[in-house]
């Protein structure tokens, strides 16, 4: 009998002769209550388990990071003491007032040409001034200064029959026109006394009989007037007959304001800090670039340097992830929520940082008062071994590396291969302004239709100082001018010639607050495009329209022209706003100065410019008669 040799159990297996035969295990639970309190708690009753899962998690891998203990750093600041704005020379910088105000102020205006504007701040001016002839007890005497005053620098009221191009705004806008014939020969024009007094002129020049008791007295007043008119709003310094704005940082041709600081170094030398386009509002350290230009000088030496020892602490923020396995996080900071794009690099290494590398971050203290620059020299940290590690900047290396990555730190203007900057710029700002209404808003917009940029005079300045929409003050003035015209010549009755159905129209009206802008070459360029300020004829003269702001009428009066760079005005346009600014320094100082600020505009616009229209001929009137304005 032949004996067949043992199946052999693995062969069976691998060559499925009983299929019948499992090779795996179900274990399945059968609850017993519906109570899942105890399920919920997670608890672990084997110390094996836990310590699979340590492994598994790698959080038996060694390394030599040991968590920090202490940090010992040097720090080297320096206060910026000079100050320069575009086209002007270095001067001091003044430590009694924000950086916002000696970089944005501007020098109200109380005149366009010969006509007469800001009479709430004239009759301010006048109002201080008896204020002080009142205090000094100069007022209710025989000799009646408060009325040799009054008629000294009284306040003429135009002649509405009769008026001069420079009386328009006053008569045309009927609160203005009320407001004038209030004060008229009531009340002094006090910015006339302060520009004599402050051109090297006596208060008491032009009065009569002024006992030489009294004149003393009168001339120190003067100086009163000027001190405080000159406190109480900011100003620019430094106006001569070539540059009437002074030292203003404003430039008008970029829209923007440009000006620099520069404060001493450690181991001598000098850092110049340029912004190039500050728009105006917050001001802050991501306004400044370093600038390897010409030094300004005359700075003063660096403060004395500080070193510390300071414990590190961990980085905690609302949502971050816990360090324990069963500790749930914050549900209020919902991660998952975020949702970046592919290419969106600043989400992604946000969440990156909040998910991944959170714990590793620590924060030490650095307490540097505002308005320094400080030169990071040493940052030595000590971990719970007992070993000391040299930190160096992240951002140490070539400034043109562009796989160089920082945070909180300079740029250098150029593109030659220098060495990064990685001190810190602290500028001497104000946390808080306070804005005061629009007194100018302007919006620059393209019309493509027309080849042309319209500077929108949305808000405008009244005599009275107080701001109005510009289209209605635009259309008062209109109105008022053709009731003039009508006035100056009256039509007379005659017989009225045969009239055509149409007409021709050589070219529609637009409103008088719409100024173009037309592009033309930039000088000894013929590739280069800027956009030059012209003017819109009359709908009632034909004489060119004159714009009513500031920021439009730069140079007109001096019978310049204005010319803005093309790439001032985007595809979205450009918002430029005039307004004073309030704030408090640090020792307690009130602060207010005028400004102008840049924002984004609402894009392009149309204005409906047409030429060799076919319009309907209107119907027949009846003939204007002279009458009363």
């Amino acid at each position: 009998m032949n004996e067949s040799a043992p199946p052999s159990f693995d062969a069976e297996l691998a060559g499925r002769a009983h299929p019948t035969v499992g090779v795996w295990n179900r274990l399945e639970g059968r609850p017993r209550t519906t109570d899942f309190d105890r399920a919920l708690r997670a608890e672990v009753r084997d110390p094996l388990w836990m310590l699979t899962r340590q492994w598994q998690l790698g959080e038996f891998r060694g390394t030599d990071g040991g968590s920090p203990v202490t940090a010992t750093y040097s720090v080297a600041p320096s206060r910026p003491t000079r100050f320069r704005s575009h086209g002007s020379p270095a001067e001091d910088l003044p430590t009694d007032r924000p950086l916002e105000t000696v970089a944005e102020r501007r020098r109200p205006p109380f005149a366009f040409g010969d006509e007469e504007i800001a009479f709430d701040l004239r009759l301010m001016l006048g109002h201080r001034w008896l204020k002080l002839l009142g205090q000094a007890g100069l007022l209710g005497q025989v000799l009646d200064f408060e009325g040799q005053y009054i008629d000294k620098y009284s306040i003429a009221l135009p002649d509405p029959n009769r008026p001069q191009d420079e009386d328009i705004s006053r008569l045309a806008h009927p609160e203005v026109w009320a407001m004038m014939q209030t004060v008229a020969g009531r009340r002094m024009d006090g910015y006339r006394l302060y520009l004599h007094v402050k051109g090297g002129g006596d208060a008491d020049d032009g009065i009569e009989t002024v006992p030489l008791l009294h004149h003393a007295r009168l001339v120190n007043l003067g100086k009163r007037l000027v001190a405080w008119f000159d406190g109480l709003i900011d100003q620019p310094t430094g106006a001569t007959a070539a540059r009437p704005d002074g030292n203003a940082a404003w430039d008008p041709r970029r829209l923007e304001h440009r000006f620099s600081v520069s404060a001493s170094v450690p181991g001598g030398g000098e850092k110049v800090l340029t912004a190039q386009e500050y728009p105006g509002g917050e001001l802050d350290w991501h306004a400044f670039s370093v600038d390897p230009g010409p030094r300004l000088g005359g700075t003063k030496p660096p403060e004395k340097t500080l070193s510390r020892t300071v414990f590190p602490a961990p980085v905690r923020y609302s949502g971050m992830p816990l360090p324990r396995w069963w500790a749930l996080e914050d549900g209020r900071t919902n991660f998952a929520a975020v949702r970046p794009d592919s290419t969106d690099l600043a989400r992604l290494i946000f969440l990156e940082f909040a998910l991944v590398f959170s714990n590793d971050w620590y924060q030490i203290p650095c307490d540097l008062p505002a308005g320094t620059v400080a030169t990071i020299r040493g940052l030595v940290v000590t971990d719970v071994f007992g070993a000391k590690l040299w930190v160096t900047p992240a951002g140490a290396g070539d400034d043109e590396d562009w796989q160089r990555w920082s945070m909180f730190t300079l740029d250098t203007i150029g593109d030659d291969h220098v060495p990064a900057d990685t001190d810190l710029l602290l500028p001497p700002s104000v946390p808080k302004v306070a804005d005061g209404p629009v007194l100018e808003e302007v919006l620059l917009i393209r019309d493509e239709n027309a080849n042309l940029v319209w500077g929108i005079e949305q808000t405008v300045r009244m005599p009275t100082g107080e701001p109005r929409r510009g289209g209605e003050a635009a259309a008062e003035v209109v109105a008022f001018r053709k009731r003039l015209a009508e006035h100056a010549t009256p039509v007379l009755a005659e017989e009225d010639p045969p009239r055509a159905p149409i007409s021709y129209v050589a070219m529609n009206s637009i409103p008088e607050q719409w100024i173009p802008f037309i592009p033309v070459h930039v000088a000894g360029d013929n590739r280069e495009i800027q956009l030059q300020r012209a003017a819109m004829p009359s709908a009632v003269d034909g004489r060119p329209v004159r714009p009513r702001t500031t920021l439009l009428r730069q140079g007109f009066d001096d019978g310049k022209q204005y010319f803005i760079n093309e790439e001032e005005v985007p595809q979205a346009g450009t918002r430029l706003a005039v307004s004073y600014n309030r704030t408090r320094w640090r020792d307690g100082r009130v602060v207010v100065w005028l400004s102008a600020r840049r924002g984004a505009g609402r894009g392009e616009g149309s204005s409906g410019l047409a030429f060799d229209i076919l319009a309907d001929t209107p119907p027949e009137t009846s003939p204007s008669l002279p009458g009363a304005l």
